[in-house]
């Protein structure tokens, strides 16, 4: 069960066979809900959007398209928009009048990364507050670009924002990351 391709996979979930859905839970689903949980913070909820992932999947697996993304894209960008929805419920948005001075001081790419990877652990555990405290769409963008590792093309499939603009929001993230850290 646990060697079938991604293309078979596909093929058996659209059939509707039940073998099919359980090797893309087993092969999958610690991958979406490690990105779940890193952005909500109770496991139960966590679980149950991992699971609506599933669901979701199951019932639009018509709409994927192997030829725009893996299989495991496809699935993180249906869990990426449950748990923004689901954030956006929970959490009132709040928007820092500082927050629109970001972007008035350049940084380069060369400093931002020298001030952001610095070892230290009270510097990562403050880095980690910051982090918390970002809006949810900048904390998702963070989570997949340097706790996934994944590469921007993925992340704007996923985001549903255009590479270009995504490197740009990424750059102002970081901006503002080391603007908090300063203060």
């Amino acid at each position: 069960m646990s060697d079938l391709t991604e293309t078979e996979i596909v093929a058996a979930v659209r059939r509707g066979r039940h073998e099919g859905q359980t090797a893309m839970v087993s092969r999958y689903a610690q991958r979406v809900f490690a990105m779940i949980a890193r952005q909500v913070p109770d496991v139960m909820d966590a679980q149950e959007l991992t699971q609506d992932t599933f669901l979701r999947a199951f019932d639009h697996i018509d709409s994927y398209a192997p030829q725009r993304a893996s299989l495991s894209t496809w699935l993180c960008r249906i869990a990426y928009n449950l748990t923004l929805d689901f954030l956006k419920r929970r959490r009132p948005m709040i928007v820092s009048i500082e927050d629109t001075k970001v972007w008035q001081t350049d940084i380069s790419d060369e400093a931002l990364e020298a001030e952001l990877s610095t070892g230290r652990e009270e510097r990562i555990e403050r880095l980690q507050e910051v982090i918390d405290q970002l809006p949810d769409d900048e904390r998702m963008l963070l989570t997949l670009y340097y706790f996934e590792d994944r590469p921007l093309t993925e992340i704007a499939y996923i985001t549903g924002i255009e590479a270009k603009p995504l490197a740009n929001r990424l750059y102002r993230t970081r901006k503002k990351l080391i603007k908090k850290l300063k203060d």
